[in-house]
């Protein structure tokens, strides 16, 4: 099969008959061998029923339904997990992606040699709010700058293309939908390029991730994903080094408060109690918090050494 479209959705009904129309023109016309997975998100209108429908009259057609709403990484994950073509394109079902762009995307992918090819939505003409705007600039930038990946201006565009080996060797969890590039990137698939796509306006309902929360969460996210892949194996390097620094400064100014006291004392020089010294009580602090940041990194690499995930490595052939 070339081509496996994975759609996830959430209360998009009315798009849905139009999308699934559309895709199909574009693959007939390319003579394409193809799949639609609808993901279904916990969808409280009809949209199930109308994937059902669809379904029933198309073969290519494939329905994934979720008892409740999870979120748009497990949507794709499933997906992934089912997709048998060639080439996976992702698109949302809101009719802001364009099927038109699929041709292109997947000749990047099987002619070109690209493992990845995400969508750059260039000219949006639906007049976004600045709360939309500045949040993604922002959070691109700082993408870009994290994960090395310098020429993908737009990280969180729904619309991509992958190699069938990258969905089948990376794990799209929590709400890392947003850095399935950098997944890729660390999985070994460092050929990642850009399209710039057509973006249209919503034709019906309204968008389900407005607003400045989720890019908070992208930021933490990315955080999470950076740490796990520079010290996920090797907790102790960081933990560990931080820990040690910290209380050895506590160690030395503690040091330095006692040869101080005994020189004073040698000398006739009246001084107060070390306990009556703030700085006896910071270099005490210091001191308990090296040791717990030390001991944080020593179980974070005994559970790393146990976890049955410790060998797993991306192996892309052997003969």
């Amino acid at each position: 099969m070339n081509i496996s479209v994975v759609i996830p959705l959430y209360n998009e009904e009315e798009s849905l008959p139009e999308l699934y129309k559309w895709i199909a023109k574009v693959m007939n016309e390319n003579d394409f061998s193809y799949e639609v997975i609808f993901v279904n998100d916990g969808s409280t209108d009809r949209s199930w029923e109308v994937i059902e429908s669809l379904a029933k009259d198309n073969e290519q057609v494939r329905g994934i339904k979720f008892r409740r709403n999870y979120g748009k990484s497990p949507a794709l994950y499933c997906g992934f997990k089912e997709a048998v073509g060639d080439v996976i394109i992702t698109m949302d079902a809101d009719l802001q992606d364009s099927p038109d762009e699929i041709p292109e995307l997947y000749r990047m992918i099987a002619v070109d040699g690209f493992d990845l090819v995400s969508g750059y939505k260039q000219n949006r003409k639906q007049g976004d709010p600045l709360s939309k705007t500045i949040p993604t600039k922002l959070f691109n930038a700082t993408a870009r700058k994290v994960s090395g990946i310098h020429n993908l201006h737009d990280f969180n565009c729904g619309l991509k293309a992958y190699r069938k080996d990258v969905v089948k060797n990376i794990e799209v969890y929590g709400e890392m939908h947003r850095y399935i590039p950098y997944l890729a990137k660390n999985a070994g698939f460092t050929k990642i390029g850009e399209k710039p796509v057509h973006h249209q306006a919503r034709k019906f309902g309204t968008s389900k991730f407005m607003g400045w929360n989720r890019f908070v969460n992208g930021y933490l996210d990315l955080i999470s994903l950076w740490f796990i892949d520079s010290f996920g194996r090797k907790p102790m390097h960081v933990f560990g080094f931080i820990g040690t620094l910290v209380f050895m400064i506590g160690f030395i100014a503690a040091l330095i408060l006692g040869i101080d006291k005994v020189y004073c004392l040698a000398s006739g020089i009246p001084q107060r109690l070390v306990t009556d010294s703030p700085y006896f009580y910071i270099s005490l602090t210091m001191m308990m918090i090296g040791t717990q940041l030390f001991l944080a990194g020593f179980l974070g690499d005994l559970i790393s050494r146990n976890s049955e995930g410790r060998n797993d490595y991306q192996i892309e052939k052997v003969v």
